[in-house]
């Protein structure tokens, strides 16, 4: 699907009565054919060569500038050096065809596509193969995130990302900041086993993700501040950090977030909400449907979170957050059981329900739940009040009925490291078990 228009309104309410809903349209105005039957500007008629030599930055930015105003640029199938980097900068009613694979040889930090200030925008690879790789090895090997992110995109409304491959960044694969009304969906994404390597990172509005698979040890899908109106369903974590919210700090702003059908393997944790003091709220959030095994956490709120630093603050408000349906192993139940809620003593979090919850452990017969300063219901959330709590843990040594949960066909049977070259993968078939991705894959 090369055009979507998609709009779920305020008849999208979930079964659990919380409202996490898109806000409007998303996805670009115009479709790639009304784009293209405009003006067609490829990277070989501006310079670039598939060689994997010459340096497609200075072509790219030209078609750019000959299709900005509305065209599709093209850099077709084969092979292309990325030296120099490249922002797109405004125009609207244009799209970015990436059906070749771009090879990072630059060594500047910032970013390898810069996409900012523009509206009706379209990058994605009409077969499915098309592919940047970053030899973020090349940095990790010597103990160094310095290198640049892949993909950013900034100020943009009205656009998607869909069907390319994302592999190797030296940090950070792909973030959308302060972007509204967009589109991500079918997108691989491969990392090296190393933190602050985030896969897909998004601090915007009316936001839809999905069908998209993270491989790293950071983010897997996560939200930050400021932030609202975003759903992502169809998340498939295989060997990642996983997904979450935050870091939160000072003034946070988040609202309406759902996350539906995510399948986490062998990560940090299914889902983490993480601060560590801050102020501000996170509020009308949903988690349900999430299948994991082999995740040292599961369930996972930390407002102690020892990763940040202390931040002035008496904590981040949480309030109105449903955790359903999760099912699946932990790696250790005793170590770190599946569910830790951990408020801030300075601001309990409120109205949290968690139901049909179902995990159990790879390792040993017993696992924990612990709460601390969290109000609601089910496990060991304190049924009504106001005032903060010391933790409270309660211990299981019998398997709760209906645990048992899918596995994928993809699974990773070993982590990527960071000191060889990562290979570029084909899209999976499935991102969660059981479902087709919402839009078909390119090529498919």
């Amino acid at each position: 699907m090369h055009f979507s228009q998609i709009l779920v309104g305020a008849t999208a309410f979930l079964s659990t009565g919380v409202v996490a809903q898109l806000s409007g349209t998303v996805g670009p105005k115009t479709s790639v054919a009304s784009k293209t039957a405009k003006k067609k500007c490829s990277v070989l008629d501006y310079g670039a060569k598939a060689d994997k030599t010459t340096d497609l930055g200075p072509p790219l930015a030209s078609a750019f500038a000959a299709c900005k105003t509305g065209g599709t640029i093209v850099i077709p199938s084969g092979d292309y050096a990325l030296k120099t980097w490249v922002t797109l900068n405004g125009g609207s009613a244009w799209a970015l065809q990436i059906d070749g694979i771009i090879y990072r040889t630059g060594t500047a930090g910032g970013n390898m596509i810069f996409i900012e200030h523009t509206s009706d925008v379209e990058v994605f690879s009409s077969t499915g193969k098309g592919a940047i790789q970053g030899n973020g090895y090349e940095f990790h090997a010597q103990g160094s995130r310095s290198g640049p992110r892949i993909l950013r995109t900034y100020d943009v409304d009205r656009f998607s990302v869909h069907d390319l491959i994302l592999v190797d960044s030296p940090a950070f694969h792909f973030s959308m900041d302060t972007c509204k009304n967009g589109e991500v969906y079918n997108m691989a994404i491969r990392g090296g086993n190393w933190g602050g390597l985030d896969g897909v990172d998004v601090w915007s509005t009316n936001m839809w993700i999905h069908d998209i698979m993270v491989t790293n040890k950071d983010e897997c899908v996560t939200v930050k501040s400021p932030s609202t109106n975003i759903l992502i369903e169809n998340i498939y974590c295989n060997w990642s950090g996983g997904c979450a919210l935050g870091s939160l700090g000072a003034n946070t702003a988040i609202s309406k977030i759902q996350y539906k059908n995510v399948y986490t393997w062998n990560s940090n944790q299914m889902m983490m909400i993480k601060s560590n003091g801050g102020s501000g709220y996170a509020e009308d959030l949903v988690f349900e449907n999430f299948i994991g095994h082999g995740n040292a956490y599961s369930l996972d709120i930390d407002q102690y979170w020892s990763s940040m630093s202390t931040i002035a603050g008496d904590g981040v408000k949480l309030t109105n957050v449903t955790m359903k349906n999760w099912k699946g192993t932990e790696a250790n139940g005793a170590q770190r059981g599946p569910i830790k809620i951990a408020c801030a003593d300075g601001a309990p979090c409120t109205e949290l329900t968690i139901s049909d919850f179902a995990m159990w452990t790879e390792t040993g017969s017993k696992q924990t739940y612990t709460c601390r300063s969290g109000y609601g219901s089910g496990f060991c959330l304190k049924a009504s009040g106001s005032a903060s709590y010391a933790a409270v843990t309660s211990t299981v040594s019998a398997a709760p009925s209906g645990y048992s949960a899918a596995t994928m066909a993809d699974d990773l049977k070993t982590a990527f490291g960071t000191t060889v070259s990562i290979p570029i993968p084909t899209m999976p078939a499935s991102f969660f078990p059981g479902a087709t991705p919402i839009s078909a894959l390119a090529g498919s």
